[in-house]
């Protein structure tokens, strides 16, 4: 069987033709005169006006950058690391504490809630000012990138 060989299991129905007389009356019901009744009308929307004056209007074309940022507290850190380890964005993907996103490593931020008991030596992060704090009071050491 070719492609050109299939037909429909149903055939379709005849459109009904109106307007000619008959039972339905003189306009069929197609309403009475006026441009809804006249062939090839074209019906202007209301809100054409607004949709005209979009590009127009400030910040039409503008873009939102998202927040890829994540926030990290010392107490999670002091619960899921041991003393004296390396911290790195990656370290914190294995662990599970961060995800990435989009196939990206998102930025991250070191705030200072909680306490720190261990040494940690931390690389590559942004940190709070009270997080610093904390950090070099238990001994750890802050490398940047």
């Amino acid at each position: 069987m070719q492609i050109h060989q299939l037909k429909p299991n149903h055939k379709l129905k005849d459109r009904k033709i109106v307007g000619r007389g008959g039972k339905k009356g003189t306009y069929s019901g197609k309403g009475i005169k006026g441009q809804s009744s006249r062939s090839g009308r074209k019906m202007v929307p209301i809100i054409r006006e607004l949709i005209k004056r979009y590009p127009k209007l400030k910040g039409y074309r503008s873009f939102v950058l998202e927040d890829n940022g994540v926030v990290i507290n010392l107490d999670i850190l002091d619960k899921n690391t041991k003393d004296g380890e390396v911290i790195n964005s990656e370290t914190l993907v294995k662990k599970g504490l961060v995800r990435m996103v989009k196939g990206k490593m998102p930025e991250i931020k070191i705030l200072g809630k909680g306490k720190l008991t261990k040494k940690l030596s931390f690389e590559g992060f942004s940190f709070s000012k009270s997080a610093k704090e904390a950090i070099e009071k238990a001994g750890g050491t802050i490398k940047s990138i």
